[in-house]
């Protein structure tokens, strides 16, 4: 790619990951290798997960999470260990320039919840090179952050069938 950019995806409507995954299903349409670590997400058998081994090697999905969720106000250490895990992976990739396109899903909340700091983003941020695309994701983006992309879309909750007890469905939101 002769110029990547940087991508936010956030706000509080559905749809964020779904925007990431249809722009790396794209990407790899189009001959590019798109890497995605999933943050705060683990073990559960999303959908992506299954098609990423179809298109293997040029889409890789790494989760670097647990099955459950992840507290604000009382972080465990195991979840602290995977983010950082995660960022490492995701700083070692972007400077490899093996991938073109690098989307780190949940990427926000992560630094919202202060798994790894603000600080370190931006920095990954400011020493992405050229030929790489980045995509962030996740809801409560810092304002730091969004000033720093090129491109800023907030999904918006109008409405959500969750809300009459319609629960998560297979192939549709994992």
């Amino acid at each position: 790619m002769e110029k990547g950019l940087i991508q936010v995806y956030t706000g509080n409507g559905k749809g964020k990951t779904t925007a990431a995954l249809g722009l790396a299903l794209r990407a790899v349409g189009h001959g590019m290798k798109v890497l995605v670590i999933q943050f705060m997400k683990g073990s559960i058998n999303y959908g992506e997960l299954k098609s990423s081994r179809k298109l293997s090697p040029d889409l890789t999905i790494r989760q670097k999470g647990r099955r459950t969720f992840v507290s604000k106000n009382h972080v465990d250490p195991l979840d602290l260990k995977l983010a950082r895990e995660g960022f490492s992976l995701a700083k070692k990739a972007i400077e490899s320039k093996e991938y073109d396109v690098v989307i780190l899903d949940e990427i926000n909340p992560v630094i919202d919840y202060g798994l790894v700091p603000l600080s370190d983003l931006l920095q990954l941020i400011d020493s992405k090179p050229e030929t790489v695309e980045l995509i962030l994701t996740g809801r409560n983006a810092k304002p730091e952050v969004m000033e720093k992309a090129d491109l800023v879309t907030e999904m918006v909750d109008r409405k959500h069938y969750y809300d009459r007890g319609v629960q998560a469905r297979k192939g549709i939101e994992i």
